[in-house]
């Protein structure tokens, strides 16, 4: 890994190991808009082709082990990426996980699944933008993105009937929740914290159950938004396709 010699704003995307991910569309998007974009994944041979895609592609980019469940991980890619850049223009806390797809109960959820959850969506990207922020902060204006969803919806708004994915739901109303602290928090200086919910994307065609999502392209624009918003944007907020996600 080497940052380029021209001055390329950098950005992180963890979560990135799909070709028909988000995260890959949102690196892409970002990459020909002529960002550094370092992919990350806990598999790291499969973020190590997608970036080598990218290359191909004549751009900037380069693949990082990351594991967000786990400490070492995220200490060992702070460490690095501090020895390697100067610093972090924008950091897409993409990487999650949906393992209750099938729950529509929180009284029948399975809590070590729900742990599992938290871990990454949570905890784990809790941690690693604590352990970023200096790299942040040496950005003339970082951007932190948390990609969300609209199942954090149950929780603010309570449906009258079963509850689609718990854990998932919780996880990302927490998400939501880190968002609006962390903008708080970082008030003072010019990084501005978003959280983004790119819709029902079609990420797994093979599936035959999202046929008329949204293509991870098109999802990415949301996301990218929020990624390169100017100093006037906002921030602590909940967005979809650049318009705020208001409870009804």
């Amino acid at each position: 890994m080497q940052q380029p010699s021209s001055p390329s704003p950098v950005a992180l995307i963890t979560g990135v190991s799909r070709r028909l991910g988000l995260g890959y569309a949102v690196a892409q998007e970002l990459a020909e808009r002529g960002y550094y974009v370092l992919l990350t994944a806990r598999d790291v041979g499969q973020a190590q082709e997608l970036a080598a895609d990218i290359c191909h592609q004549k751009f900037a980019a380069d693949a990082l082990a990351l594991d967000l469940a786990d400490q070492s991980s995220i200490r060992a890619l702070a460490d690095r990426l501090g020895r390697d850049i100067d610093r972090l223009d924008v950091l897409v806390n993409n990487a999650s996980a949906m393992p209750d797809f099938q729950v529509r109960s929180p009284l029948s959820a399975n809590m070590d699944v729900v742990r599992s959850i938290f871990a990454v969506s949570v905890f784990g990207t809790w941690e690693l933008t604590q352990a970023l922020l200096p790299l942040l902060r040496q950005a003339p204006a970082a951007r932190i993105v948390n990609v969300s969803s609209a199942a954090a919806m149950q929780i603010m708004k309570p449906p009258h009937g079963p509850i689609f994915s718990p854990a998932y739901s919780l996880a990302k109303y927490a998400l939501n929740g880190l968002t609006t602290m962390l903008a708080t928090s970082l008030a003072d200086t010019p990084i501005l914290v978003n959280a983004v919910d790119p819709g029902s994307v079609a990420t797994h065609p093979e599936r035959g159950d999202d046929a008329g999502d949204r293509s991870p392209a098109e999802a990415a624009k949301g996301v990218v938004w929020a990624a390169t918003l100017g100093p006037d944007g906002p921030t602590g907020g909940f967005f979809h396709d650049g318009q705020p996600v208001v409870v009804r």
